[in-house]
């Protein structure tokens, strides 16, 4: 059997889809915890620390970036903060985390995705809300706005496209990063691709990466749609106009 029949022989097998005993497993210490063996469970989990990672990285990011767009200060810090986290590799933190407090499993791994997410978000937002056009800006003082409204009712609506782009670049980016979790004890889709390699099941290494790439792709799709949305129609139609010309 080849591997592409190996994977689709994975995939279409139900039991590797619910699990042999369901989603959950019980653990000694009297909890549960998400079946190894069900592709649903370790879809679930995957997703549950690719929010929590973005969101992390997002309740940092967005108001740092947007005090720091508004006010048009720190632009160089901010680029170059989010240059150094980028350039770090997720995996390496991971084994620093190992040998710290924060240990191995999925907490190390939100952690460590919640770093590699932040860039994106953080000079996505600060870009959005500095590069508000200055007769904008000038215009909105002119009928006497305040400073947090100038913020909040005029660049902030206008940077919200870029700063939505940032959200789905860093949501596709964990979606793609949270499988190391299998290396550092985690959970996740990683663990079947993870577990393939140990076992020397190639079709199912093949298998695993496919539900990620759809996963991630999938992620990517919905984002879009969502970025698209929350877009003012004002906006939608002058990147419209500019696509025709």
């Amino acid at each position: 059997m080849s591997n592409l029949e190996a994977a689709w022989s994975y995939l279409t097998t139900a039991e590797n889809w619910t699990g042999a005993n369901g989603l959950m497993t019980p653990t000694f210490d009297g909890g549960w915890t998400w079946s190894n063996d069900s592709i649903l469970a370790l879809g679930i989990e995957h997703l549950i620390m690719s929010v929590a990672a973005v969101t992390i990285a997002a309740l940092i990011g967005l108001p740092l970036g947007i005090y720091l767009g508004h006010v048009r200060k720190g632009g160089a810090a901010t680029v170059v903060a989010s240059n150094v986290s980028r350039a770090m590799p997720t995996l390496a933190l991971l084994t620093l985390f190992a040998a710290s407090a924060i240990g191995f499993g999925n907490r190390a791994v939100i952690i460590a995705v919640a770093i590699f997410a932040l860039p994106p978000i953080l000079t996505n937002a600060f870009t959005g809300m500095a590069d508000v056009d200055a007769d904008v800006r000038d215009a909105a003082k002119g009928i006497g706005m305040t400073g947090f409204q100038i913020a909040t009712k005029v660049e902030l609506p206008l940077a919200v496209p870029l700063i939505a782009a940032g959200l789905r670049t860093s949501s596709v980016q964990s979606v793609a990063t949270v499988p190391l979790a299998a290396l550092v004890a985690g959970g996740g889709l990683g663990v079947i691709i993870n577990t393939g390699i140990a076992t020397q099941r190639y079709g199912q290494v093949l298998a695993g990466g496919f539900i990620v790439a759809v996963f991630a792709l999938t992620t990517d799709a919905l984002l879009g749609w969502v970025q698209r949305r929350v877009t003012p129609a004002q906006l939608r139609a002058a990147a419209g106009a500019k696509t025709t010309a």
